[in-house]
């Protein structure tokens, strides 16, 4: 029974690799477009909040029509939007009046199949059957990291050989993955979160619960303790090291999504011989460690290597999140994940958007940007010690 939905978890996993083309694709091409669409940068930054924002409103109206239409049928319209939007990318810009409207509308397309992905990746892997689902959670997760590090990767690589101009053919290239993709979740067998005759827990039910706020907390200081570090990781590299851009985005988001997807795939192998709680509140503390570190060290090269060990800190935080809260709250459905995912969101804006402000008021000071940063692993942890005294509260 449980081989059956083998190929159900691989299809999640590759649905998390498309996410992570989606949101990490088009900012490799931010400069590209400034040049050679003459879009002003403030134009350009605008695409990064479009973005996010639209996945953030899907988080919040996904509670609506998920259960309605079934998580098969939003499967295959959250890849289908996911290549549509990479496809029009690379025909809009050039055939609208303003290239910057077509650039707005393949974000907005495939920024809704990205916060569909968001929510539903999750829930689909925890309804199979399995024996250890923080493992796979962890691993499911960690895919994401593999995928982002790939996307820039690859990305440069062709970008070196066959020069940035040809950026449409690698643009058709990855959206094939999301069309395949949506044909193997039109097969697959998909497993039900609630049991038949059961219902999820609603909005109303959710939010009288303590321990759910406890883990919305959670899951936006997760995303704010990964972005906060990993959205000005290149910026330390290219400070630090004096290397050019491109070499910045190997050495310090690359490294930093590598390190994370190692800590979640760790997790994944072993994580039947470690108790979840404690490998949470050691990452937790490691992540404080090295936001010191980030802050404090007087050698770039040491705040540097400090951010790559944030990446190994945070990796646990985001899967070790939805783990607890589908141990702590076994009916809580999709009203669930889509909250949790809208609080991930929420934390993944959060953090870079306190580092930068706490930056810019103190002379563009990074260092004590992110020292600022430190509240949001600094509460994780009070929210993992929270969680495991009220654990005995909901069967």
């Amino acid at each position: 029974m449980k081989n059956q939905y083998n190929k159900t978890i691989t299809a999640c996993f590759v649905g998390y690799i498309v996410q992570a083309v989606v949101n990490n694709f088009t900012p490799l091409l931010f400069l590209f477009f400034q040049k050679s669409y003459h879009v002003p940068l403030s134009q350009i930054t605008l695409l990064v909040t479009f973005n996010f924002g639209i996945q953030l409103l899907v988080d919040l109206l996904s509670v609506g029509f998920i259960d309605k239409i079934g998580y098969r049928a939003s499967m295959v319209i959250a890849h289908v939007l996911s290549a549509a939007g990479l496809v029009l990318l690379t025909v809009l810009p050039d055939v609208l009046p303003t290239p910057f409207v077509g650039i707005l509308i393949a974000v907005m397309i495939y920024a809704i199949g990205g916060g569909l992905l968001e929510v539903l990746v999750s829930p689909v892997v925890e309804a199979c059957p399995s024996d250890n689902k923080e493992k796979a959670m962890s691993m499911l997760h960690s895919f994401y990291c593999w995928g982002h590090a790939g996307v820039v990767f690859i990305s440069t690589l062709f970008f070196y050989v066959a020069g940035i101009e040809n950026w449409k053919i690698l643009a058709i290239i990855w959206a094939l993955i999301p069309v395949g993709n949506a044909i193997v979740f039109t097969r697959v067998p998909i497993a039900t979160l609630i049991e038949d005759g059961e219902s999820g827990l609603g909005l109303k039910e959710l939010f009288r619960m303590k321990i759910f706020w406890i883990l919305l907390v959670m899951m936006i200081c997760a995303g704010a303790s990964e972005q906060a570090v990993s959205q000005w990781a290149s910026t330390f590299a290219e400070k630090g090291l004096g290397i050019s851009k491109t070499a910045g985005d190997l050495a310090g988001p690359m490294a930093f999504a590598i390190l994370m997807g190692t800590s979640r795939l760790f997790y994944g192998k072993y994580g039947d011989r470690i108790h979840l709680e404690r490998f949470m509140v050691y990452s937790s503390l490691l992540c404080i460690l090295s936001y010191l570190g980030i802050s404090l060290f007087p050698v770039p090269l040491l705040s540097l290597i400090a951010c790559a060990v944030c990446g190994l800190s945070v990796g646990i935080m985001w899967p070790g999140t939805f783990s607890k809260a589908s141990a702590a709250l076994p009916k809580g459905g999709t009203a669930m994940f889509a909250l949790l995912a809208l609080g991930g969101d929420i934390g993944c804006s959060g953090g870079p958007t306190l580092v930068g402000m706490v930056s810019g008021a103190l002379g563009d000071n990074l260092k004590i940007g992110v020292l600022a940063g430190i509240i949001f692993p600094a509460l994780l942890l009070m929210g993992i010690i929270l969680c495991g005294k009220m654990k005995r509260e909901f069967s």
